[in-house]
């Protein structure tokens, strides 16, 4: 059953405060932000050095690696990917739900001209999140639904209807989390890279699909199927926590209350692989 989640981990703050609020942070902030410290944590993360982090990251978030394809504990980043033997089936499901891509924390945004919405903690019009004004313009009244993954979360993600692929491409961004802790020191934003897909669906018709990744991320790893069945495997994230976005055109979804509800709270709301996060019209 989903239940509500608020905030940001106390343990993030507190890095994010020594990073921004001192000389000392501020110079390991600027060598985190280098592309070859990202490319050595990823060569540790994909390492059998890293295994010891996978087993007892596994043990705290009590993960089953018996449930897993492969030796899930040989590195980190084999956990980090792990994928389920029990493939999702969307059998049994109401034709018209849509279905949550990943396990995650849901906010569900109403869209208006020019609404910005925290993605990673920057905000983001739908025009920044796409680098695309133009296509922005089609997602006007209608829903953006940000899944908020976290560490211990599944990191593979699925399509939430059946469809085509129109097209896709890279926003490279820089590999730098934002904060408002960090917004106090420097007055800029900064830009997670990202992935928009765009799907023609059989249900809901064209939708934005955006992955998003953090610091020290440098991998989103996708398929890229001419079309693809409702509940399918997209992709997944390497190493770091993760976001994925599906911008809905007005008229095609009705979400559900209770996540809209949550949201217009400010309440995050835990849900699942494939669990129905509204109904399409």
């Amino acid at each position: 059953m989903a239940e509500n989640r608020m905030g940001s981990p106390s343990g993030q703050e507190t890095c994010l405060r020594f990073l921004y609020g001192c000389l000392p942070g501020r110079v390991l902030l600027r060598l985190c932000r280098a592309r070859w410290v990202s490319r050595v944590v990823g060569a540790y993360m994909n390492s059998p050095l890293s295994a010891g982090r996978a087993k007892r990251t596994a043990k705290k978030w009590r993960v089953d690696p018996s449930q897993f394809e492969g030796d899930i504990l040989r590195t980190y980043n084999a956990f980090f990917t792990r994928r389920r033997k029990a493939v999702f089936s969307p059998d049994g499901l109401p034709e018209d739900a849509l279905l949550s891509p990943a396990d995650s924390r849901l906010t569900v945004v109403p869209l208006r001209e020019g609404t910005a919405f925290p993605v990673k903690q920057a905000p983001y019009t739908v025009s920044e999140l796409l680098g695309d004004a133009e296509e922005a313009k089609r997602y006007e009244n209608g829903f953006a639904f940000v899944f908020r993954l976290s560490v211990e979360d599944y990191h593979r993600y699925i399509y939430p209807d059946g469809g085509k692929e129109i097209s896709h491409h890279f926003l490279p961004g820089t590999l730098h989390t934002v904060n408002p802790i960090a917004l106090e020191k420097l007055p800029v934003f900064h830009r997670n890279c990202r992935e928009v897909t765009l799907l023609d669906c059989e249900r809901c018709g064209r939708v934005a699909f955006v992955e998003v990744g953090a610091m020290l991320v440098g991998r989103i790893v996708n398929r890229h199927p001419a079309s693809f069945a409702r509940g399918e495997e997209k992709g997944y994230f390497e190493f770091g926590g993760s976001t994925v976005v599906l911008l809905l055109r007005p008229g095609t979804v009705e979400p559900a209350e209770r996540l809209l509800q949550n949201s217009l709270a400010g309440e995050e709301t835990v849900v699942r692989l494939g669990e129905p996060v509204g109904r399409i019209l």
